[in-house]
């Protein structure tokens, strides 16, 4: 693994279904320089016989980028890998981790908790056919499992395979009786668990995920002595309470942009876009939250809400917007 991927990898923002597009990370990487993103997971059928540029494509200002894949088949998922890495992903990472039933239907995510050597086979089979570093997100375990016993130790064999980090979500998936929502935030948290995995394999890179949604709480795990940090659902609603200051305050870099800042960088990139097609709302859903628990919030989401989808809509619509935070802020 490069030098600075896995510095990137100190904090990372999560892989999103409908939400990490890459408008969606062209956005967050304004804001940051240094965090590692992701790309919504794609199924790896869909790379092989999907639109590849549709399903695949993102921008260079995006690095570092990693994309996610989903499958159990070793051959499937090398071919994945090989193109994924052909187009330029610096990272790839495997679902062990999503719990919804059409995951589970396809016999991957994290229903693979269960089969830690086909997991081994998986990133056995991908390590061999790509340079990049082939990575895995898991949960502690599914439903009867007792997480002390099978996390150990299917990171040991999926390690063995060639794989040296693992982004661990704190809580069991229960492949039965909860959403895919409730997943996220019914089955506890167990962070001490996730410390205990580093202190048996304290030569590979362990990031924790799940619950954090802050740099403060982000700072006390690294501190704590795990390698990375990984943040979803508050770097997606929150994104400049959590992203702004990620640079200063977790990579060392002291340069930090503003918000209003963030807008005016992304006039270009939208003006672009629509100039080419595309629909304005396509990328503003993802700017919503921009100055959450800010002056002027509340109209920047309105106008926004209210206007982007027009045909008319484009750059001058969210400087509009704009223009209601920085009145609200004077």
């Amino acid at each position: 693994m490069s030098d600075t991927l896995t510095k990137s990898a100190r904090l990372s923002v999560a892989p999103m279904m409908d939400w990490t597009d890459r408008h969606c990370r062209y956005f967050h990487r304004l804001m940051s320089r240094h965090v590692l993103l992701y790309t919504e997971m794609v199924t790896a059928p869909a790379v092989i016989h999907g639109d590849r540029d549709r399903l695949l494509g993102f921008s260079d200002a995006e690095h570092h980028v990693a994309v996610q894949l989903g499958g159990s088949d070793p051959a499937q998922l090398a071919e994945a890998a090989k193109i994924c890495a052909d187009f330029g992903y610096d990272e790839i990472n495997l679902n062990c981790g999503c719990p919804s039933d059409r995951v589970q239907s396809g016999s991957f995510g994290a229903v693979l908790m269960e089969n830690a050597a086909l997991v081994a086979d998986c990133v056995a089979a991908m390590r061999a056919v790509v340079d990049v570093p082939v990575t895995v997100k898991c949960r502690i375990g599914v439903d009867d499992q007792e997480p002390a016993e099978i996390l150990p130790d299917f990171i040991a064999r999926v390690s063995s395979a060639g794989c040296d980090r693992f982004t661990i979500h704190a809580r069991k998936a229960w492949l039965q009786g909860l959403s895919p929502k409730e997943n996220r935030d019914v089955p506890p948290l167990d962070y001490l668990l996730v410390h205990e995995m580093k202190g048996l394999f304290p030569h590979l890179h362990l990031s924790v995920n799940g619950g954090v949604t802050t740099l403060d709480e982000t700072l006390r795990f690294l501190e704590g002595g795990l390698d990375g940090v990984m943040i979803g659902r508050a770097a997606y609603h929150s994104p400049a309470e959590v992203l702004l200051d990620a640079d200063r305050l977790v990579f060392g870099d002291g340069e930090t942009r503003s918000a209003s800042e963030i807008v005016h960088l992304m006039v270009p990139y939208i003006a672009d876009h629509v100039a080419n097609g595309g629909r304005l709302h396509q990328i503003t859903r993802h700017m919503l939250g921009l100055f959450q628990g800010k002056a002027g919030a509340r109209m920047w989401r309105r106008y926004l809400s209210e206007n982007a989808h027009k045909d008319s809509a484009n750059e001058a619509t969210v400087l509009q917007a704009l223009s209601y935070v920085m009145e609200a802020a004077a």
